[in-house]
């Protein structure tokens, strides 16, 4: 375990010129300021290093532990590395543990050939990464070969327990390239949503294809057992995807859940009324990258078939191709550009209604340095920078 001491920057001056608020003119009844969660936040911390002793870089996926269990800690931050030592996408295999005061320590190093079940091509971690209230922690693969050049399989999700040992596999040809995911986490239940990327795209060889798809993969808990996959159902279809010889792909990526009650008790979205469909008003929020949109899913929790690529909540304005995406205990969505460094909130109306800069390194500035978030009602923002391979804060 080591210590990544932390840097701050406080966004005054020339930064606090890049917060910018929606005219109030152009703001919908109930969008007020009031529900706005980015204008407070001035500063940025670095809290630590996402670089484990193997050399892993490039952070993807970011997720909050919500309850202590085994070697989770309640407000630890939990991230999936994408690429190794050498740089090379779709062959990262390691999770790491980040303490809000920057202590960092090894979650989970995944071996491809010592893995309890089949995860077609190997171990390439993505963004895709939950932890559920029950300590088990999910993360999704999507391995390649030859230096990050040659996609190897459709990949894998992989459930590890909470002592960061990889217990079981979910794959299958409805599990393809999964770049993202969000859960709705129930006591006796969990449902799954997963981003593919890899519907057609290594065919395509370049050209965009729309078969990008949006699953739901419902599971069973118990304490006495692990995780049983009950069903996957496609509510989510035809989304822009295409290879990159930069990003490696470009697809749907984040999605966030907002349910019709936050304690995401199993009556929430239960096993009555909810599943056949009655009175479910949850949403599913998608960044559609390719599209520079966000789309939305409507009742996710219990649709039996897919909704295409969903309405449009927002599109254009500040978002530029944007990746990770979270959703407020309000209902606004947070969103990461993966063009330009810029982060955006959008008003459940679909009102964006602020922005800030995150990161404005490199050239194009800020473009491919940000990727999975997480919100803390308490806290702040936490993102990863690929840029400089690092966890950081945004905060008051």
């Amino acid at each position: 375990m080591n210590v990544f001491t932390k840097q701050t920057r406080t966004l005054a001056g020339a930064f606090a010129a890049l917060l910018i608020l929606v005219p109030a003119g152009t703001t919908l009844a109930g969008d007020g300021d009031d529900q706005a969660v980015l204008p407070p936040l001035k500063t940025i911390t670095t809290i630590a290093s996402t670089v484990p002793t193997n050399g892993d870089v490039n952070p993807y996926g970011v997720a909050q532990v919500k309850r202590t269990t085994g070697n989770l800690r309640a407000g630890h931050i939990l991230v999936s590395n994408f690429n190794n030592s050498g740089n090379f996408q779709g062959t990262g295999t390691t999770i790491v543990d980040v303490a809000p005061d920057g202590k960092v320590g090894l979650f989970a190093a995944l071996n491809p050939a010592t893995l309890p079940g089949s995860c077609p091509g190997g171990v390439g971690l993505t963004t895709a990464l939950v932890v559920l209230k029950a300590g088990w922690v999910i993360v999704g693969s999507l391995p390649t070969a030859n230096q990050g050049t040659e996609f190897t399989g459709s990949g894998c999700l992989i459930v590890l327990d909470s002592l960061g040992n990889p217990v079981e596999t979910f794959y299958g040809t409805l599990i393809n390239g999964p770049w993202d995911m969000t859960a709705f986490d129930g006591d006796h239940e969990a449902k799954l949503f997963v981003t593919n990327v890899l519907n057609g795209t290594v065919a395509a060889a370049g050209a965009v294809v729309h078969r990008g798809t949006v699953t739901r993969l419902n599971l069973s808990l118990s304490a006495a057992a692990l995780p049983q996959l009950e069903s996957i159902t496609i509510i989510g279809s035809g989304f822009a995807e295409r290879t990159d010889p930069a990003a490696l792909v470009i697809g749907p990526t984040g999605v966030g859940l907002r349910a019709e009650c936050d304690d995401d008790r199993d009556d929430c979205a239960g096993d009555r009324d909810h599943d056949r469909g009655d009175h479910d008003s949850s949403v599913l929020y998608v960044a559609d990258t390719l599209g520079n949109r966000v789309t939305v899913i409507d009742r996710a929790l219990s649709r039996t078939s897919s909704a295409g690529t969903g309405r449009t909540l927002s599109s254009g304005g500040s978002l530029n191709s944007p990746l990770g995406l979270v959703v407020t205990p309000g209902g606004h969505v947070l969103t990461v550009n993966s063009a330009d460094g810029f982060i955006t909130e959008i008003s459940p109306h679909g009102v964006q209604v602020a922005k800030m800069s995150l990161d404005n390194t490199g050239s194009p500035p800020g473009a491919g340095t940000l990727f999975g978030l997480a919100f803390d009602p308490t806290a702040g923002v936490y993102f990863v920078d690929d840029g400089s391979n690092t966890l950081n804060l945004l905060h008051h």
